[in-house]
C-alpha cells in the first residue's frame, strides 16, 4: 500500500508560505501536497460562526496531518482524543483588542461591560479574558461569540458593527494599518495539533523546513508579507498594505513542557471554559507526542 502524502496546510501564518517559495519541504525529502483553504473560505473551515470555533473543528475533524490553533484549545483537544499536541515546538502569536479611532473607550479599564467580539473557544476568547482581568472583574469582562470566524470578526469592527474585537495574525496588521487603536494586548501561544498517525519522520523533515522559514523571516521580514494576501479574502486587497506589516506569529522551537500544559489546563478549568462538556484526562503524557 503506497504510503499517502503529507499535507501541508497554511494556517493565518507566513512560514508555510516562505518554506513553499524557497523549497525547503523538497529539500528535506518531504513527499507532500500544499492544500490552501483559509482564502478560499474566507477561514470558515476553521471558524464557522457563533459559538463554533477551534474546539468544534477539532472535533469535527481536520484535513492536514498538522494544524495549529491556541494551545488551549489544543491542550484540551488531545486530552479528549481528538489528537496529539506536538511537544516539540510551539509559535507565539501578536494580538489585541483594538477599537475604533474615535471610540470612548481610551485604556483597559474603559472596556467594563464592553461587548469584544471574539471566537468562541478560540485563542481570542482565552487570550482577551487573560489580559483583561487585571483590569477590571470577571462580570465586567463581556465577550459576544456573535461575529465568530476572523474574518467576519475583521468585517464587523471595519464596518462600525461592533465596539471592541480582538484580533491576531493578518488582521492585527490591517485594523493597525487602518488606524484602528490597540488598546490591550494580548498576545498568545499557539501549539501543533497531529492528526491522524503521520511518519515522524515526515514531521521532523516538515518542521526543519518551517525552521529555516522561520530564520529567513526573522532576517527579512519585508520580503514575506505579502504572503498575507493569499490568506486574506480578495474583497480586502485593495486596502491592504503589507510593506507596513509585522512578521506576526514566530515559531519558537523549544518544548511545550508538562509544567506548561498543567498550568495551562488549570487555568482553563478554573475558569469554567468546558465545563458543560469537559477537558478530559488532562494528563500530559496521554495528550502529547514528539517526533523523536
Amino acid at each position: 500500500m503506497a504510503k499517502e502524502k503529507f499535507i501541508v496546510e497554511p494556517h493565518f501564518r507566513l512560514q508555510e508560505w516562505v518554506a513553499e517559495e524557497k523549497g525547503y519541504f523538497k529539500d528535506e525529502g518531504l513527499d507532500y501536497v500544499f492544500s490552501e483553504k483559509v482564502r478560499s473560505t474566507d477561514g470558515a473551515h476553521h471558524y464557522k460562526g457563533d459559538k463554533v470555533g477551534a474546539m468544534q473543528s477539532f472535533e469535527k475533524g481536520r484535513d492536514s496531518n498538522v494544524s495549529c490553533a491556541c494551545h488551549w484549545t489544543v491542550g484540551v483537544a488531545a486530552s479528549k482524543g481528538k489528537g496529539k499536541l506536538y511537544a516539540d515546538v510551539y509559535s507565539v502569536s501578536p494580538s489585541a483588542i483594538f477599537v475604533p479611532a474615535d471610540s470612548p473607550v481610551k485604556k483597559p479599564e474603559d472596556l467594563a461591560g464592553v461587548p469584544i467580539s471574539v471566537g468562541y473557544q478560540s485563542g481570542s476568547h482565552y487570550a482577551t479574558i487573560q489580559a483583561l482581568e487585571q483590569f477590571i472583574p470577571a462580570d465586567k469582562i463581556n465577550l459576544t461569540f456573535a461575529d465568530g470566524m476572523l474574518y467576519k470578526r475583521l468585517d464587523n469592527l471595519l464596518d462600525g458593527k461592533c465596539p471592541a474585537s480582538t484580533l491576531f495574525s493578518g488582521p492585527y496588521y490591517m485594523a493597525e494599518q487602518l488606524g484602528f487603536r490597540k488598546v490591550l494586548d494580548n498576545t498568545f501561544m499557539i501549539t501543533t495539533m497531529i492528526n491522524g498517525t503521520p511518519d515522524p519522520e515526515d514531521l521532523r523533515k516538515f518542521f526543519k523546513a518551517l525552521r529555516r522559514a522561520q530564520r529567513d523571516i526573522d532576517l527579512r521580514p519585508d520580503l514575506y508579507t505579502h504572503y498575507y494576501k493569499n490568506e486574506f479574502p480578495d474583497r480586502y486587497h485593495a486596502v491592504m498594505d503589507t510593506r507596513r506589516w509585522g512578521p506576526g506569529e514566530r515559531l519558537v522551537f523549544e518544548p511545550y513542557t508538562k509544567e506548561v500544559y498543567d498550568e495551562t489546563f488549570k487555568w482553563i478549568a478554573d475558569h469554567g471554559i468546558f465545563a458543560d462538556t469537559g477537558m478530559g484526562s488532562g494528563k500530559y503524557e496521554e495528550a502529547i507526542v514528539h517526533a523523536g
